[in-house]
């Protein structure tokens, strides 16, 4: 599924326009996305939790040269999937 599939079917099942469900779609991903700028965690119980984490400078190899490269430190997005949308994938049926 992709934004413009999971605009529809808001759409469709809300009764709302698609300009409408783009917005609020849109609005949803942006609050997300601030609130995890200021290193904040979002928590959706059942759904899952968006975090920040810090990923350390390393070193690393280029694979077609072997040569070593530094690879700097940088922030990285990480979700934890909640129980209902865990048991939803490894029960699809229910």
């Amino acid at each position: 599924m992709n934004k413009t599939e999971l605009i529809e079917k808001v759409a469709n099942e809300s009764n709302l326009s698609k300009s409408a469900a783009k917005q609020m779609v849109n609005s949803v991903f942006s609050t997300i996305a601030e609130a995890m700028k200021t290193g904040d965690k979002v928590s959706l119980p059942g759904f899952g939790t968006f975090s920040v984490a810090e990923r350390a400078a390393r070193e690393g190899r280029n694979p077609q040269s072997g040569e070593k490269v530094m690879i700097s430190a940088k922030k990285v997005v990480k979700f934890k999937s909640g129980s209902n949308l865990t048991d939803a994938v490894q029960h699809p049926e229910s």
